[in-house]
């Protein structure tokens, strides 16, 4: 008997379908392609009553490709590689995994701000190259108490409220901007809101972004804003690179404004090292010893969040096709 839907995996970062498979059953045909292999052909774009896709971009032109597709499944929480009024346009639901790797991104966010702020990467780098001879266990690298210090949190979704309220257990006073949160979240949380961006960051000592890449939010942080946050003060990013303007955070860093900077994700992935800061990372110079850290967008990671991406993602799938039930859509029909 032919199956009664077709589910696309167009780029599975998995080794094979087999939870896929199991999880939607025995009426779902799934279409299996590997990342970083052959991109499916346009007929089994065509075919597809469901798509699950990790990083490929599925903009105008591939979303006309569409004939019978239902729901778009972003296999993790930013959308921006999806076209959203292309789907509206032709009534299909876009949804994402908003819910697997929330505490390892928080746990990462802050386990860059104590490395900057404990001096870890500094102390580290130095004592590999001269281990006696840096043996100082007072060398001023931008370390602060915890306490005495505003954590300026900017987006309050999940991601967003673990990192405060980890930040609020070493003692932080946190602000938290997002003019999209529920009125009074931060009453549960106790920490302060903030109804602009700016007051947010003024004065702040510290700064973690967790807002989604859009119109509103790309280049975000940009020398004025960074301008306003206290001398001396930290940065990290573990949402996505284009809402921090890098040549900005360059300027930061080297002029002294800023005592570092935590960066998980980059404007460009993976990146090359022809911006300066980068260039001046990867090159190790002496100015920007111990005060940037990089990740490669790694912060989402555990085998943990692995698994629960991929089982909730197909359950949301299998939600729709089979029941009709939507969640976690962030596009809704036109």
């Amino acid at each position: 008997m032919a199956p009664r839907f077709r589910v696309l995996l167009s780029d599975s970062p998995y080794g094979d379908a087999d939870l896929e498979r199991r999880l939607l059953g025995p009426d779902v045909e799934v279409e299996f392609f590997r990342s970083g292999g052959a991109e499916p052909p346009d007929a089994a774009w065509a075919q597809a009553d469901a798509i699950i896709l990790f990083r490929l971009y599925c903009r105008a032109e591939r979303v006309a490709r569409l004939e019978r597709c239902r729901l778009i499944l972003r296999l993790g929480v930013g959308f921006d590689r999806v076209d959203l009024a292309a789907c509206r346009a032709r009534d299909i639901l876009v949804a994402n995994v908003p819910d697997y790797g929330t505490t390892e991104v928080a746990d990462h966010a802050i386990a860059m701000l104590l490395a900057l702020r404990r001096g870890l990467a500094g102390h580290h780098d130095a004592l590999r190259d001269d281990l006696a001879g840096m043996w100082n266990s007072m060398r001023p690298l931008g370390q602060r108490r915890m306490s005495a210090q505003r954590l300026a949190v900017v987006g309050l979704g999940r991601i967003g409220t673990a990192v405060a309220l980890r930040a609020r257990a070493f003692g932080m006073r946190v602000t938290a901007f997002d003019p999209y949160a529920t009125q009074g979240a931060e009453l549960a949380l106790g920490i302060e809101r903030a109804d602009t961006l700016a007051a947010a960051l003024d004065g702040a000592d510290a700064l973690s972004l967790h807002a989604p890449l859009t119109a509103e939010t790309r280049g975000m942080i940009d020398a004025a804003a960074l301008a306003r946050l206290a001398p001396g003060a930290v940065v990290v990013n573990t949402a996505r690179g284009p809402i921090l303007d890098l040549d900005a955070l360059h300027a930061a860093l080297r002029g002294g404004r800023l005592a570092g900077a935590g960066l998980d994700v980059l404007p460009t992935e993976p990146p090359g090292s022809d911006h300066p800061l980068l260039a001046a990372y990867a090159a190790r110079e002496k100015w920007l010893a111990g005060r940037l850290i990089v990740t490669p967008h790694a912060a989402f990671f555990s085998p943990e969040a692995w698994a629960d991406m991929r089982r909730l993602g197909t359950e949301t799938v299998r939600l729709l096709l089979f029941e009709g039930r939507t969640r976690n859509v962030v596009s809704g029909q036109g």
